[in-house]
C-alpha cells in the first residue's frame, strides 16, 4: 500500500513540476516560413517587425511573470503547503511567443533576402527586450535587499 501511495505522490509531484512555465529567454522561436513575407515591402516589413516585436516584449512580460509566479508556487508548494502546486497550472504563453519569435525570425530572413535595412528595428527591439529584463530584474533585486 505504501508503494502505491508513493508511486502516486511522486506522479503527481512530477506532472506539476512539468506544468511549471518556462522564462522567455528560455523560450525558443518556432519555425514560421519567410515565404507568407515574400510580397512585402521593406517598409511593411519594418512595420511588421516593430509591431510583432512589441507583441514578443509584451508576451514575454506575462511569461517570465509565470515563470515566477511558478517558481514561487512550487517553493511554498514543496516546503509548507503541497496544495499550492495546483495553482501551477497557469496563463502560460509559451505557444504564443514561441510562434511570435518565429515571426520576426521570418520576418528578419526576409528583409536580408530583399537588402531591407532593418538594422534600426533590430537594435530597438534588442534594447526594448534589454529594457523589460532591466524593469523586471528591478523589483527582484529590491526583494533581495529588504530580506
Amino acid at each position: 500500500m505504501k508503494t502505491i501511495t508513493r508511486a502516486i505522490t511522486i506522479t503527481c509531484v512530477a506532472a506539476l513540476l512539468s506544468a511549471c512555465a518556462d522564462h522567455a529567454d528560455k523560450i525558443q522561436g518556432t519555425y514560421v516560413s519567410p515565404v507568407q513575407y515574400q510580397d512585402y515591402s521593406c517598409k511593411q516589413i519594418r512595420q511588421e517587425m516593430m509591431r510583432v516585436s512589441r507583441k514578443v516584449n509584451q508576451v514575454s512580460g506575462v511569461q517570465d511573470n509565470q515563470a515566477s509566479n511558478d517558481s514561487a508556487a512550487m517553493g511554498v508548494g514543496l516546503v509548507l503547503f503541497w496544495p499550492a502546486l495546483f495553482f501551477l497550472a497557469g496563463h502560460d504563453q509559451h505557444g504564443e511567443l514561441a510562434e511570435l519569435k518565429g515571426q520576426y525570425d521570418a520576418l528578419e530572413e526576409e528583409a536580408i533576402q530583399k537588402n531591407c535595412n532593418v538594422e534600426k528595428e533590430i537594435k530597438a527591439a534588442r534594447k526594448a527586450e534589454e529594457e523589460r529584463k532591466a524593469k523586471e530584474a528591478l523589483p527582484e533585486k529590491q526583494r533581495h535587499l529588504n530580506n
